[in-house]
């Protein structure tokens, strides 16, 4: 694709807009200063300003969501994660991938790939979800092997998982499901109470710990293409 197209597509400009802007600079092909409107351009990651760019399409994005913000589109009433946006990217038709708890912090996926986040979020393909959650008593060893080996939070009963802890009131928990306050609930099941949570790593990425609460970026390259091939 013509680079002049591509940053026409991506940014919503006119050709000759985008002509304009790449002739000022701040555009790069996989770190490569890229000034040519002309230039084509086939898979590199295209940055703006350090920021990435693509085409309307298919659009993913890590954001460190903070508490006291839904996990929606629209709330009439309560911001939700889309309004952390800028406004260029209410064309994409954007969504999170599942949800996490108002109070809850941490790696939120938003995507416009309906079919990525059906495989993403379907039970039979058992997607890790990492956890931290600051714990309102000690977790003793006989309660770890109790939550490993599965809890009823209501009716329903959790698939094994993994619990580490690095404090005495700190655990890292990865599950599989995603069932509603289910990490909460799962500590509640062993007479214990999540005081603060926060997701850490999804489907096999890990959060950006240079990302803020509120803060965002676009998949890399590499990034994008793990979740996708795990997915497949």
């Amino acid at each position: 694709m013509r680079f002049d197209k591509y940053v026409s597509d991506a940014l919503g400009l006119t050709r000759s807009e985008a002509r304009e802007l790449i002739k000022r600079g701040g555009f790069t092909a996989d770190g490569r200063l890229l000034t040519a409107p002309a230039a084509h351009v086939d898979g590199e990651e295209i940055r703006y300003n350090g920021e990435v760019i693509s085409p309307v399409g298919m659009v993913y994005i890590m954001m460190n969501k903070p508490a006291g913000v839904l996990s929606a589109t629209e709330d009439k009433n309560q911001k939700t994660v889309l309004d952390l946006l800028p406004e260029r990217y209410g064309r994409y038709g954007l969504f999170p991938v599942g949800r996490l708890d108002k109070d809850t912090e941490g790696f939120l996926l938003l995507t416009n790939d309906g079919a990525l986040a059906h495989r993403v979020l379907s039970p039979k393909n058992k997607v890790g979800k990492t956890y931290i959650a600051r714990l309102s008593r000690e977790l003793v060893p006989e309660k770890i092997y109790i939550l490993e080996k599965g809890v009823d939070i209501g009716g329903y009963v959790t698939r094994p998982c993994k619990v580490e802890m690095t404090d005495p009131k700190t655990a890292k928990i990865t599950v599989i499901e995603g069932k509603f306050h289910q990490v909460k609930k799962m500590f509640l099941a062993v007479d214990n109470h999540v005081e603060a949570l926060k997701r850490v790593s999804f489907a096999g990425l890990e959060l950006d710990g240079a990302l803020a609460p509120g803060e965002y970026r676009e998949l890399c390259t590499k990034e994008r293409e793990k979740i996708l091939h795990t997915m497949q």
